[in-house]
């Protein structure tokens, strides 16, 4: 039987967007310290299907590894994928106007429809892996036409970091816990494989300034093109990220500080979905850069959370890689992609499925009498 956390309460939270700063803290101990290692036993017990399958020991590499992970998330040797879904986090960047992309910041409301109109990259790469995109708008600039697809909204963009903090301590811990209510009620209705996608203009250079930041690289090695950024804006981009790190001063040490001053609200939405996957007892593929500063401050806040990410795609944005370093995490694919929206992880959800089939279709030795020896 698969093991997946239920919940009774969420976080002893009765209403996110009304609680209290210290409410909010006291919640987030609450999630970190819900989070646990794997299922060891699970583990061993796939690896024991796995090693009598009718081919050479060890011989599948990555999905071998992929399906005794997928074992010790759920706590089952048999573990089934029920349903799948891309959670899209949506959130706009004060620090355009600094001019650190090529598109303007209208595209996110406009990109946002798209999706919710079944029409986006993400929407096409999802349809073929039969899952589904959840698309929430945790803070576009611009309203939203109905009123209600502003529900989740936090705040309306974040400040510019080149002159101050993002966000407020609060207002990052509720991006983080939105982001985390929105993967428990997905949960709630039987999704047990999810994959994080996002969009926002500009959004690469707060993911870029908190890789940095975390993991001691240069901006220089951690900031790329984004939407297609020239030589010159490039180098101006990086200016940028290094002046709100020296403007903001982020306590790396406290990764809430950190994701505050130069982070985003979708970044703090992903990270808070990554943490409740994990503490739900939930595989979680990451996508981009962007899904990868998630992940790597998710990791900051409870380290065991990395062993419930599985890598996708390595993305054309330099920090990507870097920051999976410290989660013991390298790219599966490599498609040259950096479109974000969760396209890369879209196409890993076939890739868990195909694990999982390999323990539970393909022939033992002893039932296909098929001759063992020493390979």
């Amino acid at each position: 039987m698969i093991i997946v956390k239920k919940q009774a309460k969420f976080h002893n939270l009765n209403d996110i967007k009304n609680a209290t700063e210290k409410e909010l803290e006291t919640a987030l101990l609450e999630l970190t310290k819900g989070i646990k290692d794997l299922n060891e036993e699970s583990v061993l017990e796939m690896q024991e299907r796995l090693d009598n399958k009718i081919k050479p020991h060890r011989s599948l590499g990555l999905l071998e590894d992929m399906a005794q992970q997928v074992a010790g998330i759920y706590g089952t040797s048999h573990p089934k994928i029920n349903e799948k879904a891309v959670l899209l986090m949506a959130g706009d960047h004060g620090v355009v106007a600094e001019g650190v992309s090529a598109a303007p910041q209208e595209v996110t409301r406009q990109l946002f429809y798209s999706y919710l109109n079944g029409g986006g990259g993400i929407n096409v790469l999802a349809r073929h892996a039969g899952a589904e995109v959840i698309a929430t708008d945790i803070g576009i600039a611009l309203p939203l036409d109905p009123p209600e697809l502003m529900t989740n909204r936090v705040k309306c963009g974040t400040e510019n970091m080149a002159n101050g903090p993002a966000m407020t301590r609060k207002e990052a811990l509720l991006a983080l816990f939105t982001g985390a209510k929105i993967a428990s009620e997905a949960i709630d209705r039987g999704i047990n494989l999810i994959a994080t996608g996002e969009v926002g203009i500009g959004n690469t250079t707060p993911s870029s300034a908190l890789i940095a930041s975390f993991t001691g690289h240069s901006v220089e090695e951690v900031t790329g093109r984004g939407t297609g950024l020239k030589d010159e804006a490039l180098k101006h981009k990086q200016e940028i990220i290094k002046k709100a790190i020296k403007v903001n001063q982020p306590d790396i040490s406290d990764p809430i500080d950190t994701l505050s001053k130069i982070g985003g609200l979708e970044i703090a939405a992903l990270t808070g979905a990554i943490l409740e996957a994990a503490y739900r007892n939930v595989p979680v593929i990451l996508d981009g850069i962007i899904s990868a500063a998630s992940a790597l401050t998710a990791y900051k806040i409870a380290p065991l959370s990395c062993k419930y990410m599985i890598s996708s795609h390595g993305s054309e944005e330099l920090g990507q890689r870097l920051a999976f370093e410290p989660l013991g995490l390298k790219p599966r694919l490599d498609f040259n992609m950096r479109l974000g929206e969760g396209t890369g992880a879209a196409l890993m959800f076939n890739m868990v499925e195909a694990a999982i089939k390999i323990a539970d279709e393909m022939a033992t030795f002893e039932s296909a009498s098929v001759t063992t020896g020493d390979f």
